[in-house]
């Protein structure tokens, strides 16, 4: 015994220890008390809401277009000739009166041609009152001739006169009254000739005040495309230039915008051609705006709905909306305003009339569906179907789904559940920004 544990001493001094830790640990077991469990709580969502109003609402709408002028002119030549003349200041961009002369032809050739044809109509008036006094005197001789021709008839049956004596009277008779006819077919042709010079003499006239081109109306020239001392022949376009009396800007408008700014009509715009465009154009009730966006700086005319484009593009679902600005030009300050020219890229901005009475929320608001997110009287999640009419800027317009005074969610609910309780606080800024949305000028 001794000798074992001389040999294991060192391990039986483990055991103890070991044996003290499995007595302590059976112990813990058999004394410890049951976990606490803790209360449950309802999870809550603080979310910001609005009271949905009831607004009147101003349709809006944006389309882009290039503008161009309402007329355009291109100075055609209608004589040939040599260009003798042309105005100092007939130069791209330069801006002429209408009325100023713009390009002279040499007008020597065209005025001989009308020279010419004044004689032969002064020559014509001379021949015709030469062959009324050859008539008077030809008529007077055939009256002589026939009395001569009676009475050599009567010497003839008396035994008189001999019938070759009748014969010759007779033959004389006969060349007279010929003469005389003749004399009067030419009278009654001479009014076909004078109205055939006249026609002569008025187109040479014509060509000769075609020989001066003048600047139909206001305008900016565009192009120059002939020189002083050149020979242009009839149909060469010398040059153009555009109106300045009125821009025009065709913008193109998304479909489904344009829609809520057209007023209801009380009856069809009719079959009378000739005033369906003006109707429809009155019948929109549009008001649009242009725009002309430069750096910082926003420039903008008030303009007119001239008409609306004749089709809508396929690809982008848009429609042309032909809108006019009067006097671009006569408004430019410099400096402040620009002109408004050709080939500027506008916005244009189109409101129409107030729909009363619309329930308006933020766009954000609208979730799939569409939905908006209610707050019920005891402060839950109602995920609610609506209908909206059409959506503007950052609000929609809803046509049914939320009554006047319902608290609609303007926050993010993450997870969105039906019956969530929320923490409500009302946002009165998104109430203010849709209010104010809703009745903006575009």
């Amino acid at each position: 015994m001794r000798e074992f544990l001389r040999t294991h001493w060192r391990k039986a001094l483990v055991l103890p220890p070991v044996l003290i830790a499995a007595g302590a640990l059976v112990l813990a077991v058999q004394t410890r008390q049951p976990p606490t469990r803790a209360a449950e709580t309802e999870m809550v969502r603080a979310v910001r809401v609005i009271a949905a109003p009831a607004l009147d609402v101003v349709p809006k709408a944006t389309g882009f277009g290039t503008v161009e002028p309402a007329r355009v002119w291109q100075a055609v030549a209608e004589v040939s000739g040599r260009v003798v003349a042309l105005h100092p200041e007939l130069e791209r961009g330069q801006v002429l009166a209408a009325g100023t002369e713009l390009i002279r032809f040499d007008p020597a050739d065209y005025e001989l041609a009308l020279a010419r044809l004044d004689a032969q109509l002064a020559e014509l008036d001379a021949r015709e009152q030469s062959t009324r006094d050859s008539l008077a005197i030809e008529e007077r001789s055939v009256a002589v001739l026939r009395r001569d021709l009676a009475r050599k008839r009567d010497l003839r049956t008396s035994g008189a006169a001999a019938a070759t004596a009748v014969d010759t009277a007779e033959r004389a008779l006969l060349a007279g009254e010929q003469q005389v006819q003749s004399l009067r077919t030419t009278l009654a042709l001479l009014p076909a000739q004078r109205k055939a010079l006249q026609a002569q003499a008025d187109t040479a006239s014509l060509d000769l005040a075609r020989t001066v081109v003048r600047a139909p109306f206001d305008m900016r020239v565009t192009t120059v495309n002939v020189q002083e001392g050149q020979y242009a022949q009839r149909g060469t376009t010398l040059a153009s230039g555009d109106g300045i009396a009125t821009a025009e800007v065709a913008a193109q408008v998304p479909l489904a915008h344009l829609f809520p700014l057209i007023r209801r009509a009380d009856q069809p715009l009719g079959a009378d051609v000739a005033t369906v465009s003006t109707r429809m154009a009155e019948v929109s009730g549009l008001r649009p705006v242009v725009r002309l966006r430069a750096g910082e700086r926003v420039v903008e005319w008030p303009a007119e709905v001239s008409r609306i484009a004749e089709e809508v593009d396929p690809k982008t679902r848009t429609v042309g909306v032909i809108v006019s600005v009067a006097d671009p030009y006569r408004t430019a300050q410099p400096g402040v305003r620009p002109p408004l020219t050709r080939g500027m890229f506008v916005e244009v901005a189109l409101s129409g009339a107030p729909h009363e009475g619309k329930i308006v929320v933020p766009r954000h608001a609208l979730h799939q569906g569409p939905a908006v997110y209610v707050a019920t009287a005891d402060d839950r999640l109602e995920i609610r179907p609506v209908t909206v009419a059409w959506q503007q800027g950052d609000i929609a317009v809803l046509a049914g789904g939320v009554a006047p005074g319902e608290r609609v969610v303007v926050s993010d609910v993450i997870p969105a559940i039906a019956g969530l309780k929320l923490a409500v606080t009302p946002d009165p800024d998104a109430l203010a920004a849709v209010t104010a949305a809703a009745g903006a000028a575009p």
